[in-house]
Protein backbone atom coordinates (compact mmCIF):
# COMPACT_ATOMS: atom_id res chain seq x y z
CA UNK A 1 0.00 0.00 0.00
CA UNK A 2 1.26 3.70 -1.06
CA UNK A 3 1.48 6.73 1.57
CA UNK A 4 -1.62 8.39 -0.03
CA UNK A 5 -4.04 5.13 0.68
CA UNK A 6 -2.86 5.33 4.30
CA UNK A 7 -3.51 8.39 4.36
CA UNK A 8 -6.87 8.19 3.00
CA UNK A 9 -7.59 5.46 5.33
CA UNK A 10 -6.79 7.06 8.16
CA UNK A 11 -8.92 10.24 7.35
CA UNK A 12 -12.40 8.09 6.64
CA UNK A 13 -11.44 6.61 9.76
CA UNK A 14 -11.49 9.68 12.13
CA UNK A 15 -14.31 10.92 9.95
CA UNK A 16 -16.53 7.88 10.57
CA UNK A 17 -15.39 7.96 14.41
CA UNK A 18 -16.58 11.44 14.21
CA UNK A 19 -19.84 10.37 12.70
CA UNK A 20 -20.40 8.00 15.79
CA UNK A 21 -19.31 10.17 18.24
CA UNK A 22 -21.96 12.49 16.85
CA UNK A 23 -25.12 9.58 16.52
CA UNK A 24 -23.81 9.34 20.20
CA UNK A 25 -24.69 12.64 21.44
CA UNK A 26 -27.79 12.87 19.65
CA UNK A 27 -28.35 9.31 21.30
CA UNK A 28 -29.16 7.78 17.43
CA UNK A 29 -26.33 5.29 17.25
CA UNK A 30 -26.31 1.73 17.13
CA UNK A 31 -24.96 -1.13 18.52
CA UNK A 32 -23.02 -2.00 15.51
CA UNK A 33 -22.06 1.86 15.63
CA UNK A 34 -21.03 1.80 19.38
CA UNK A 35 -18.79 -1.60 18.88
CA UNK A 36 -17.24 0.31 15.46
CA UNK A 37 -16.63 3.20 17.50
CA UNK A 38 -14.66 1.02 20.01
CA UNK A 39 -12.65 -0.24 17.45
CA UNK A 40 -11.63 3.10 15.82
CA UNK A 41 -11.11 4.48 18.75
CA UNK A 42 -8.16 1.58 19.72
CA UNK A 43 -6.83 1.99 15.73
CA UNK A 44 -6.73 5.90 16.63
CA UNK A 45 -4.88 5.45 20.23
CA UNK A 46 -2.64 3.05 18.33
CA UNK A 47 -2.28 5.56 15.64
CA UNK A 48 -1.53 8.51 17.90
CA UNK A 49 1.04 6.09 20.16
CA UNK A 50 2.93 5.23 17.00
CA UNK A 51 3.42 8.58 16.07
CA UNK A 52 4.62 10.00 19.56
CA UNK A 53 6.77 7.14 19.79
CA UNK A 54 8.59 8.16 16.24
CA UNK A 55 9.16 11.25 17.40
CA UNK A 56 10.81 10.77 20.38
CA UNK A 57 12.98 8.41 18.44
CA UNK A 58 13.90 11.30 16.17
CA UNK A 59 14.09 13.47 19.13
CA UNK A 60 16.58 10.94 20.88
CA UNK A 61 18.74 10.68 17.65
CA UNK A 62 19.05 14.59 17.88
CA UNK A 63 20.34 14.41 21.32
CA UNK A 64 17.33 15.35 23.24
CA UNK A 65 15.93 14.38 26.60
CA UNK A 66 13.06 12.21 25.37
CA UNK A 67 11.30 9.43 27.22
CA UNK A 68 11.87 6.24 24.90
CA UNK A 69 11.57 2.61 25.93
CA UNK A 70 13.99 -0.14 24.47
CA UNK A 71 14.36 -3.59 25.09
CA UNK A 72 18.23 -4.69 23.98
CA UNK A 73 18.08 -2.47 20.38
CA UNK A 74 15.23 -3.35 19.29
CA UNK A 75 12.26 -1.31 18.44
CA UNK A 76 10.21 1.10 20.61
CA UNK A 77 7.44 -0.85 23.00
CA UNK A 78 3.76 0.48 22.72
CA UNK A 79 2.30 0.21 26.10
CA UNK A 80 -1.28 -1.25 25.44
CA UNK A 81 -3.76 -2.26 28.41
CA UNK A 82 -0.93 -3.18 30.68
CA UNK A 83 0.86 -5.36 27.82
CA UNK A 84 3.71 -4.21 25.47
CA UNK A 85 4.04 -5.08 21.85
CA UNK A 86 7.33 -5.00 20.02
CA UNK A 87 6.33 -2.10 17.10
CA UNK A 88 8.00 -1.78 13.90
CA UNK A 89 9.00 1.50 12.90
CA UNK A 90 6.44 3.48 10.32
CA UNK A 91 7.92 3.04 6.92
Amino acid sequence: MNQELYNTIGKVAVEKLSSIHSKMKDDTATTDDRKLAVLLEEITALAKNRVSVTSNETELRKGSDVWVERTQGHFPHIRLHGGALEDDPIA
